[in-house]
């Protein structure tokens, strides 16, 4: 076993609250994996949730680059190896993966592995995900490794202190998947409310505006000058009933982020915004790794109500947005050559831009946002979020 006692206690210590830090899946998968790899020494670390069609319904990797992954190619299928621990669920430790009679190759751009040791996460009877260790490295200022390929091999202390690592991940996987459960039947009595408030609002207006355009037409004849107030009020009806719809999709339409990421999500919304508007709609990202989930949404929701903002009121002719690393987390801008206004006057202000829910959700994420703007000098958003 690499560690001692009692740097090993801390070790394990370390790594289960790392995990209970974390409430989605996607964070805890990550997490599970990361401490994995670094507690028990290993070069590449993976863990894959098994679908019900013989393949993967989430796969993680630690110890492997963007570029690799993407060249590596599709998700793995249940075969081989993987498959004989997922169905047997039992433990694999295996001194090379190459020459077991169940090893069926991996695609070209696969980082070789040799030294091999898997272990299913078990929720009572439930296979609910399998880890997988290899290349076991041997820590700086300990003796060499005696075999004669210099591969240490992982021990039976090893496979003995991923067991307890694996209890502890379906304890905080089970969590996460209550947690998202929980998440998703509050989103729904969230819509199920907004959709009867959207149809009592535009309901009314709608009601409103026909009664309206009714009088405007009694009146075209015998009082033109009443009829064109009365048509004027139609069309400040329908621009009232246009904007509740408008604000109602934006909190019903589902973000893309679990599936694309937020780059991508992002950047497909601002590609909208600019063909949709007369401004010029612009989007850069550099070096920004994934956030934590509700970290994502909040950069996404900021954005969104910023863009709004920039391309209802301010008349601004060109919007930038950029999206950086800053640290481990990442920083958002929304720059506009608007009108601006006065951040004096920032009660009133507030109210009508939007800008306290959105400090509301940079606070509610550990982040942080800031507004510079001056009349005639446009506006810019700053959003901080502190990362994972």
């Amino acid at each position: 076993m690499s560690h001692g006692p009692r740097s090993g206690l801390y070790a394990v210590s370390s790594a289960l609250l790392a995990m209970s830090r974390h409430l989605e899946v996607r964070d805890v998968l990550k997490t599970i994996v990361a401490s994995a790899r670094e507690l028990l020494d290993a070069q590449y670390a993976a863990l894959g949730v098994p679908d019900d069609h013989g393949g993967f319904a989430q796969f993680v990797v630690d110890g492997v680059s963007d570029a690799q992954w993407k060249a590596i190619g599709p998700l793995p299928r249940q075969h081989g190896i993987l498959a004989a621990m997922l169905r047997e669920a039992r433990p694999e430790r295996l001194a090379d993966v190459r020459k077991d009679p169940r090893f069926e190759g991996w695609p070209a751009a696969h980082p070789d592995m040799s030294d091999f040791l898997g272990l299913p996460i078990r929720d009572g009877d439930e296979i609910i995900g399998a880890l997988f260790l290899a290349n076991k490295v041997r820590p700086e200022g300990e003796p060499p490794c005696p075999r004669p390929d210099g591969r240490c091999g992982f021990t039976e202390d090893d496979e003995e202190l991923l067991t307890i690592l694996a209890q502890h991940a379906a304890i905080a996987l089970t969590n996460a998947r209550l947690y998202e459960r929980s998440r998703e039947l509050t989103i729904a009595e969230e819509r199920s409310r907004l959709a009867h408030e959207l149809h009592d609002a535009v309901s009314q207006k709608l009601f409103s505006l026909r009664l309206t355009a009714q009088a405007a037409a009694t009146l075209v004849d015998r009082d033109p000058s009443r009829a064109k107030g009365e048509l004027q009020h139609v069309a400040a009806l329908a621009a009232e009933a246009t904007e509740e719809l408008r604000a109602a999709v934006v909190e019903l339409r589902p973000a893309a982020l679990d599936e694309d990421g937020l780059v991508a999500t992002l950047r497909t919304h601002i590609q909208v915004l600019d063909r949709a508007h007369s401004a010029r709609v612009t989007f850069s990202s550099h070096g920004v790794r994934a956030l934590p989930a509700s970290q994502e949404e909040a950069v996404l929701r900021v954005s969104q109500e910023a863009l709004h903002n920039a391309l209802r009121h301010s008349g601004a002719a060109r919007v930038d947005v950029t999206l950086d690393r800053r640290g481990p987390g990442a920083v958002l801008h929304v720059r506009d050559d608007g009108s601006g206004f006065d951040p004096t006057a920032i009660r009133s202000a507030g109210r009508h831009l939007g800008l306290v829910s959105m400090r509301d959700r940079a606070s509610g994420v550990g982040g942080t946002l800031t507004v510079e703007s001056a009349p005639g000098k446009g506006t810019v958003i700053e959003m901080e979020v502190p990362g994972g």
